[in-house]
């Protein structure tokens, strides 16, 4: 006769990553194609600050023009969403801690400048 064995979840997975928001990926590569509208609304303001700006911003001149606190615990967590967005190709860093919208060869219709 055959063992029945309880079947628990795979390599390297916890028994709850199905239902579990940790590994989510909120922040979307940047891509040909690819709207602002997939980014959540806290970025898709960061993003508007910048684009409205016209130039690179540190973090502190992005917080106060978002209307969010420029503690300097704030500015850390700030920076940290911005160097995300780097990192994902929405943003580019004009030297250390400068952020800005990139220039883009070609605009796509999904995603025009503002």
């Amino acid at each position: 006769m055959d063992a029945v064995v309880a079947a628990g979840p795979a390599p390297g997975r916890s028994r709850h990553a199905d239902s579990s928001p940790i590994g989510v990926l909120t922040v979307p590569p940047w891509g040909p194609g690819v709207a602002q509208s997939v980014l959540p609304s806290s970025y898709r303001d960061l993003l508007e600050v910048l684009v409205d700006a016209g130039r690179p911003l540190r973090a502190g001149r992005i917080a106060a023009a978002a209307g969010l606190s420029t503690d300097k615990s704030k500015i850390e967590w700030l920076r940290s969403k911005l160097k995300r967005l780097v990192g994902r190709g929405w943003l580019a860093e004009d030297g250390p801690g400068l952020f800005m919208v990139p220039r883009r060869d070609a605009q796509d219709a999904s995603n025009p400048p503002a």
